[in-house]
């Protein structure tokens, strides 16, 4: 079985092509570009079994991890799942209307609102949680748990420098 990726092919055809130029860079780029596309795709698997999305999923947990009482401001929300604040609205409505969070007077300030997961939503989360952790596993199977170290350690040093340049 052929275990070289559809990168690799475009690297050995650049390299044809155009032997004067270092291509590699596409070579780690092309594979981080592929591979949230194709792991999007996986963890989506799990989500639709409990009918919901990434971004449904991504919400819920960030107000779990947040600690009790479970709630956050709505700008809060916005920076930590990186969306517009249109779009966070829209969110924070569907996931409402499913019953799974609510908005609460925000007790520092009057005129304010925060979004607190309800206990279904809770229940729900933690449900979904452990079936995620357990496909993120087998999405990684193929790396040992060195290999997933390293990797991750080398992915957290890209990120940090593009989301703090110096």
């Amino acid at each position: 079985m052929d275990n070289e990726d559809q990168v690799s092919r475009i690297l050995k055809q650049w390299a044809e092509e155009r032997p004067d130029l270092d291509v590699s860079p596409m070579g780690i780029i092309g594979r981080i570009s592929r591979l949230s596309l194709t792991m999007s795709k996986e963890l989506e698997l799990v989500f639709t079994q409990f009918c919901l999305y990434r971004w449904s999923f991504d919400m819920l947990a960030t107000l779990r991890r947040s600690g009790a009482p479970y709630r956050l401001s709505p700008s809060a929300l916005f920076r930590l799942t990186m969306v517009t604040s249109s779009t966070m609205t829209n969110r924070i409505d569907r996931l409402e209307e499913k019953g799974l969070v609510r908005r609460v007077p925000d007790p520092e300030d009057r005129r304010g609102l925060l979004v607190e997961l309800t206990e279904q939503g809770r229940e729900l989360i933690d449900t979904v949680l452990p079936a995620h952790v357990a496909n993120e596993e087998r999405i990684l199977k193929a790396l040992s748990k060195e290999e997933q170290h390293t990797l991750a350690t080398l992915l957290g040093k890209l990120l940090s420098s593009l989301e703090h340049p110096s």
